[in-house]
């Protein structure tokens, strides 16, 4: 076969981008069109606005929600926390739904009780989110009139409310670990002044312990007001004058009262000088150094000011790619470091950038920051950066639009509710992407740079440092600051000095395979080859995405392999090897290389395989291949400069789990689990001198060397008459070794070492905490039959869900004292065989106030005891296998019927003959 690109498809693959769209004639003052694109929007009578919008993806679906304008910001001091109580009792119950029907409703259709049913409270709105089937009479319109409940009937009594305070005080729990914490503090430091810095929606402890019904119900009375409310409804409809119909039956009869007065907003806290702030956390899982910009949050109402957004999307990206370069020089200042827009509330955004940095290192890294900025300023980027940053953006936008057809319902959602909470305009893919081409090609170095100017220290700026020990204080800063300043004004800064980049992923074209087996399965449509060089591909075109190709090559042999004394050089062999570059060229040189494409590929090496990931354009291809061409060919070399940035990392990570009174639990379950193997033991600090780097990149080197072990499989939008030539030229032109590499096949892989308990075991462990928390953690030891493995899979996958159903109804509805629990089947560490059983588990996961755990153990113990003893009722398998095909829908195109491969209780229920080995809590001491 001839492995050259015919020409004409060579011309195909190199067509320029958006060549169909034209670019639109820019006019700065023309006002953006304030009409949501594609969707009927109206308002009802009584004030309530609608959006509705027929799409068809996925199919025989809709996303639903309910847009309240309200938010923590509206409530007094003795509110504080009421908005989202408000919210959780509306699943609780309504004047027509009554305890927690309405999840057992969204559960019997198959839409999962937070997949598909769920709500969230932030500072200026409340939204409440569904997502459900349509493919059956009565769904749509019931699910419409749950919206229309939570709009006006909320049932909010003393019982009602008491059910409920557990799980919202198990969420405010959960956010007082050393994350949360430090959010809340940083929150309050850039918020100081406002009203909104006192107002976090989580709330006070003390009100929603103590709260009586009458305050959230007169919240909800005086605040939920069809004038400050929107349905969005977006979905697989035949039509969209049906569905505003549907809501105008649910929602036309309700008469809200007159809006209340409200005052001006909060004031909102600009200044002049820089504010900083300096946090210490014992348990904080690194050093960082923030610096927010604060300014309003106004969006493009004209051409201009799109432009002027998207000036700003482009200096970060170029600003970004300048931090990426500085984090691996040698002695970096900071491990990563990124700038950002992030709204902070409604009226207020920032310009964000954040780093992480080595303990005792705040002041370096706040130095390249602060340096960094005054560089542009002095020396602006470069035409070569703006253009770098320009295509990877064009890039982006050019996927989305050619995927615009294929929009996901909730995608469509999200943006309809920005349009009604946040006024953001609605444009439509095609004309933003007009935009794109036509703004992007203008945009000079000049003017990119000058967006540095609103970067200044006295633009309303706030320095915040969080470290577990201090070491800085705000004078250190406040001297830091000056001293910067003052080298900007005296023309101290030099110029950036950028890498030189190689034209060619491959510098020498490879010589191309042949094909020494083909197999057409056209029943599927895949084409099956066996390359000269050993390796199999098989490939499949489809029409999924227009946009995308995927692929995954994989091969037995892991670290299950390796003895002891080679285990921890070689476990870091992937982050050793990504620093120096596996593909042949530095991280940094190979994205500049890749500007404008969008091509990826990155390696997994695993207990079991070693395989590599792709995902690209379909124009990408070629590059994408090329990619895996050079892993196989590359030798990577140790550097030492990388080896040592990688070590800090490592070795700062480990001392931030040692803090972390998580990681303690979590290495003690491990433990209980697994015995005292090295594979599963976390490394200490100690250990790291022992890292071997040459043995680390000797390893990754074997791992991707004989193309004769490894089985690749490519689907995506693929061109038939170029298919077959790249994977010829660039994986049939990987050399074959001399002798093979990794050569095992499946029977010959050695388990992993371990030993676990015989018995029950049942352990609290303590740990020192800041603040009092729990976690809970079950294992269920589970054997799969070899003989029907496949099928006592899919059991195991229903009985995961049958448990997160079961322990969620009686935890958190019944008990009311966990704000959720997760059930997961884990197989992952067994060794896979056709002829073996298969050993894993179930876990059981939930956090809960440490007073309560024992009890809330033995209750899910129980609950799992009764479904062994009596296994599950015909409905607990209607609602599991409701939720599972409809899952399973979602995933796949056309849909297929699972519930007619399984029957009912029986089946299911003989899969629950399961030994529960380990069991283990955690129990915080202050």
């Amino acid at each position: 076969m001839d492995a050259h690109l015919p020409k004409e498809t060579k011309e195909l693959a190199k067509k320029h981008r958006f060549k169909s769209l034209k670019r639109v004639d820019l006019v700065p003052d023309q006002l953006l069109d304030p009409t949501p694109f594609g969707a009927q929007y109206g308002s009802l009578e009584n004030g309530l606005t609608y959006y509705v919008r027929c799409n068809p993806k996925p199919q025989m679906r809709a996303a639903l929600a309910l847009a309240v304008k309200v938010g923590s910001i509206f409530e007094e001091e003795n509110e504080r926390g009421i908005a989202h109580i408000v919210e959780h009792l509306a699943f609780s119950a309504t004047k027509k739904y009554t305890n927690h029907d309405i999840v057992k409703f969204l559960e019997s259709i198959g839409a999962e009780f937070g997949a598909c049913g769920n709500a969230y409270t932030s500072f200026d709105e409340t939204v409440y989110e569904l997502f459900v089937p349509i493919d059956k009479p009565g769904i749509l319109s019931e699910a419409i009139s749950i919206l229309s409940e939570f709009s006006s009937e909320i049932r909010i009594s003393e019982e009602d409310l008491d059910k409920e305070r557990g799980a919202v005080l198990e969420e405010y729990r959960q956010g007082r670990d050393a994350s949360g914490r430090l959010s809340e503090e940083t929150f309050a430091s850039i918020m100081k002044g406002s009203k909104y810095a006192n107002r976090l929606p989580i709330g006070l402890e003390k009100v929603i312990r103590s709260a009586p019904a009458k305050i959230p119900k007169q919240f909800y009375e005086k605040w939920y007001n069809l004038q400050s409310m929107a349905v969005i409804a977006v979905g697989d409809f035949p039509n969209t004058e049906s569905v505003v119909e549907l809501i105008a039956q649910k929602f036309g009869h309700i008469i809200s009262p007159e809006p209340p007065i409200i005052s001006p907003g909060p004031k909102i806290p600009f200044h002049g000088e820089t504010r900083f702030s300096c946090l210490v956390e014992p348990e904080a899982s690194g050093t960082t150094v923030e610096i927010n910009w604060k300014m309003l949050n106004d969006e493009p109402k004209t051409v201009r000011d799109y432009k002027d957004w998207l000036i700003g999307v482009v200096f970060r990206s170029a600003l970004n790619r300048r931090f990426t370069k500085i984090s691996r020089r040698k002695n970096p200042p900071f491990f990563v470091c990124s700038a950002a827009e992030v709204e902070l509330v409604r009226p207020v955004k920032a310009i964000q950038i954040s780093s992480s940095c080595k303990e005792k290192s705040i002041l370096e890294a706040l130095t390249s920051v602060l340096t960094e900025l005054a560089r542009v300023r002095s020396h602006d980027f470069s035409e070569r950066e703006i253009s770098i940053a320009c295509a990877n953006i064009m890039a982006e936008m050019e996927s989305a639009y050619l995927e615009r057809e294929k929009m996901q319902s909730s995608t469509w959602r999200y943006q309809y509710l920005q349009h009604f909470l946040r006024d953001e305009a609605v444009l439509g893919l095609e004309f933003e992407a007009q935009l794109f081409k036509s703004i992007l090609p203008q945009l000079s170095a000049s003017e990119v740079s000058r967006y540095s100017e609103k970067l200044r220290m006295s633009e309303s700026s706030v320095i915040i440092i969080t470290e577990p020990r201090a070491t800085v204080t705000e004078k250190d800063l406040k001297d830091l600051l000056s001293e910067t300043n003052s080298l900007e004004e005296k023309g101290k800064i030099s110029p950036w000095e950028d890498d030189i980049i190689p034209e060619e992923v491959v510098q020498v074209k490879p010589n191309p395979g042949k094909v020494s087996e083909e197999s057409e399965y056209q029943d599927i449509g895949v084409t099956e080859l066996v390359l000269s060089n050993g390796m199999k591909v098989c490939y499949k075109c489809t029409e999924f995405k227009n946009d995308q190709v995927i692929f995954k090559g994989y091969s037995y042999g892991g670290y299950s392999e390796l003895s002891e004394s080679d285990f921890l050089s070689c476990i870091l062999s992937s982050s050793i090897t990504g620093e120096i570059g596996q593909f042949g060229y530095k991280p940094t040189v190979l994205e500049d290389m890749l500007a404008g494409k969008r091509a990826g590929v990155y390696t997994e090496l695993g207990a079991y395989t070693r395989s590599f990931i792709g995902d690209c354009s379909p124009s990408d291809l070629e590059t994408a291949l090329q990619l895996v061409y050079q892993l196989f060919v590359t030798c990577v070399e140790p550097d030492e400069d990388d080896i040592k940035r990688v070590i800090h990392i490592v070795e700062e990570l480990i001392r931030a789990d040692e803090r972390d009174p998580y990681s303690v639990f979590t290495n003690r379950v491990t433990r209980i689990k697994y015995g005292n193997s090295y594979f599963y033991k976390s490394p200490l600090v100690n250990d790291l001198p022992k890292v071997d780097p040459k043995k680390a990149c000797e390893y990754f080197d074997c791992s991707f060397k004989d193309p004769s072990t490894f089985t690749v499989v490519i689907i995506g939008n693929l061109d038939p008459a170029m298919i077959q030539p790249l994977i010829l030229e660039y994986l049939g032109g990987i050399p074959k070794p001399s002798e093979p590499v990794f050569h095992l096949k499946l029977d010959d892989l050695k388990g992993l070492p371990s030993t676990p308990p015989v018995n029950v075991v049942r352990e609290i462990v303590r740990s020192p905490m800041v603040e009092a928390q729990c976690s809970v953690h079950i294992s269920l030891n589970i054997k799969l039959c070899s003989e029907t493995l496949l099928e006592e899979m899919w059991f195991a996958t229903f009985l995961s869900q049958l448990l997160q159903t079961k322990m969620t109804q009686a935890l958190r509805f019944k008990h009311g004292e966990i704000y959720s629990v997760s059930v997961d089947s884990n197989f992952g560490y067994s060794k896979p065989s056709k002829t073996a059983d298969l050993e894993g588990e179930i876990t059981i996961e939930f956090s809960c106030d440490p007073i309560v755990s024992s009890a809330l153990v033995d209750i899910a113990l129980d609950e799992t005891l009764h479904l062994q003893e009596h296994g599950p009722s015909e409905e607990d398998v209607s609602t599991v296998l409701e939720i599972e095909q409809r899952d399973h829908e979602n995933e796949l195109q056309p849909e297929e019927d699972l519930s007619q491969d399984f029957d009912k209780s029986g089946l299911l229920s003989s899969c629950f003959r399961v030994n529960y080995t380990a069991l283990s809590s955690r129990a915080s001491s202050e």
